[in-house]
């Protein structure tokens, strides 16, 4: 099993930073990779950003390039996204999720799901 705990969700401004938190424990096999999801309200849920424990190669979706920078700590148990130039349109329900293998960045491929911190960017 693979317990995760996200936190760092807030209401910001437009062009504001972020950095959320995803805590990951358990089978350190089923979370060879961690990713982040958002889920904007009435919308479905899509990969942000996803980044393997060893290695830590990382790959983002394209509307965050630039902006995302998904990182971890060198045990590979906390995971971050920092986000920067933030817009109303990110706003959503962000959650880290743990996989296997990365790709693809969609949700039917992440098996384990933290309960989500929430992001809110508005003037």
């Amino acid at each position: 099993q693979v317990q995760l705990v996200e936190s760092g969700g807030d209401s910001v401004r437009p062009g504001g930073s972020l950095t959320l938190s995803c805590a990951a424990s358990g089978d350190p096999y089923k979370r060879h990779c961690i990713g982040w999801f958002r889920q904007p309200p009435g919308k479905g849920r899509e990969g942000v950003a996803a980044i393997y424990r060893r290695g830590g190669n990382s790959y983002y979706a394209d509307s965050v390039k630039g902006r995302f920078t998904i990182s971890q700590d060198n045990a590979g148990n906390t995971v971050y996204l920092q986000m920067e130039n933030l817009s109303p349109d990110d706003t959503a329900m962000y959650y880290c999720a743990a996989a296997v293998w990365c790709n693809p960045l969609q949700p039917d491929n992440y098996g384990y799901w933290g309960q989500g911190t929430q992001v809110t960017v508005s003037s």
